[in-house]
C-alpha cells in the first residue's frame, strides 16, 4: 500500500501507513530498540569520553591560570564569557555521565557526576538527578514534569490562570518579552537551588560530600575572583559569567520540549509516543551538535538515554524512518525556528490561548 505524508508548519513529519490490526503499540519501541542495538549504537565510546574527561577539566584549570595572569582589568569580562561557555560544556559532560552514557558502573557514574557537577559547575548532582529523572519519565505532562513548573513562566493556560493578581497577571501577559532575558538568571537559580537542597531536610544521597564539594567550588571561585580583581570588576565578572552560563544552558534546553504538546496527568501514552511526540529535534551540522552537547537530538536521547552522544546523530535517521512506519509524528526544525516557536507558544499562553501545537492524538485522549 502507499503512504500519505505531510509536513506541518512546525516541521512535524506525518506519514501514514496501514498497520497490522494485531500489532500492539507496546511492541513498537521493542522493535525500534532491537534495530538500534543491531546497528551497534549502544556500544560504549570510552575513547571519546575519556578525551573529554581529561581535556575539559584541564581547560578549566588553564582558564583559571589565564584569569590570574591577566589580572585586574575590564578585559576580564571576555574571560567571563569564556568561563560561561566552558562551564556549560562541562555541564553537558556531566549530563552524559548522569545518564550512564560514559560508564556501565553506577558508582563510577555517580562519582563522576559529583566531581563534574558539584566541584566544577557548582550544581548539586543529587538535586538535579531527582528533578531530571522525573522529567524523563513524563516529559510535558502537567503536574508531573518539573520542567513545566517554573516560578515566573507559564507553559499552559491553566498555569497562567492561576497567576492573575495585578502583578503576576501583567508579567504573564508579557512573559514572551521576558523569557529569554530571564535565562540570564538561570545560572544563579541553579546554584541557589543546589545549596537549598543540600542544606534542607529533603533526601540527598552523599549529602556531606555534596556540601563539601559545593563549598569548595562556590566559595573558592568567588574568593579567587575577588582576590585577583577589584570589587567593581569582580562583580562585573561574576555577573557576566553567571549570565552567559545561564543563558547558554537555557537556550540549549528550551527548544527541546517547550511549545510541544502538553498532556494532562491522566493521559496514558505508550513509551515511544510519550517520548517522541513531546520532544523536538534541532536540525544542524556537527558544530550545532557540539554547541548543544547532543541535546539537539532530543527525541533519540529520550528514547535511549544511555546512548553515547556520538551515536545520536547516526540514530536520528533510523528513528525518524521508524516513526514514519508506525505513524508517530517526528518533529525536527532549525535552531532559530525552534526559538521562534517557543516564543510564540509562551506569548499565546500568556494571552490565555490554548496550546496551538496540540497534536490530534493528544487532543483526542484529552477529551476522553
Amino acid at each position: 500500500m502507499g503512504y500519505l505524508q505531510s509536513v506541518s508548519e512546525q516541521g512535524v513529519i506525518r506519514r501514514t501507513r496501514p498497520r497490522a490490526p494485531d500489532r500492539p503499540h507496546a511492541s513498537d519501541f521493542t522493535e525500534l530498540a532491537a534495530r538500534v542495538r543491531q546497528a551497534g549504537l549502544m556500544r560504549r565510546r570510552y575513547g571519546y569520553y575519556w578525551t573529554k574527561l581529561v581535556l575539559l577539566p584541564l581547560a578549566f584549570v588553564a582558564a583559571c591560570i589565564v584569569f590570574v595572569w591577566i589580572g585586574d582589568t575590564w578585559w576580564q569580562l571576555v574571560t567571563a564569557v569564556a568561563f560561561g561557555v566552558l562551564l556549560t560544556q562541562i555541564a553537558f559532560l556531566g549530563h552524559d555521565a548522569a545518564h550512564r552514557q560514559i560508564f556501565v558502573s553506577g558508582k563510577m557514574s555517580d562519582w563522576t557526576c559529583l566531581i563534574i557537577g558539584d566541584l566544577f559547575i557548582g550544581m548539586s548532582y543529587g538535586w538535579w538527578r531527582h528533578k531530571h529523572t522525573r522529567h524523563h519519565a513524563n516529559p510535558n505532562k502537567e503536574g508531573v514534569d518539573p520542567d513545566l513548573d517554573l516560578p515566573v513562566i507559564s507553559f499552559t493556560v491553566e498555569q497562567a490562570n492561576r497567576r492573575r493578581n495585578p502583578v503576576s497577571g501583567w508579567l504573564v501577559r508579557h512573559q514572551g518579552i521576558f523569557f529569554y532575558p530571564i535565562l540570564l538568571l538561570e545560572g544563579v537559580s541553579l546554584h541557589a537551588s543546589s545549596v537549598v537542597r543540600v542544606l534542607s531536610r529533603q533526601p540527598v544521597e552523599r549529602r556531606l560530600v555534596e556540601i563539601c564539594l559545593l563549598s569548595v567550588r562556590l566559595a573558592g571561585f568567588v574568593m579567587l575572583v575577588f582576590l585577583v580583581l577589584s570589587p567593581g570588576v569582580a562583580a562585573g565578572f561574576l555577573a557576566v559569567q553567571l549570565g552567559v552560563f545561564g543563558l547558554y544552558m537555557g537556550v540549549s534546553f528550551a527548544p527541546n520540549h517547550k511549545g510541544m504538546p502538553v498532556v494532562p496527568a491522566a493521559v496514558k501514552l505508550d513509551f515511544l509516543r510519550r517520548q517522541v511526540m513531546m520532544s523536538r529535534n534541532i536540525r544542524g551540522n556537527r558544530f550545532v551538535d557540539t554547541m548543544m552537547g547532543g541535546l539537539n537530538y532530543q527525541i533519540e536521547h529520550h528514547l535511549f538515554p544511555s546512548m553515547p552522544r556520538p551515536y545520536l546523530r547516526r540514530a536520528a535517521p533510523l528513528v525518524r524512518a521508524y516513526c514514519r512506519e508506525v505513524d508517530v509524528p517526528y518533529t525536527q526544525v532549525g535552531l532559530f525556528r525552534s526559538y521562534a516557536i517557543v516564543l510564540r507558544h509562551i506569548n499565546r499562553v500568556g494571552l490565555g490561548e490554548r496550546d496551538p501545537f496540540d497534536c490530534p492524538i493528544v487532543a483526542q485522549r484529552r477529551s476522553l
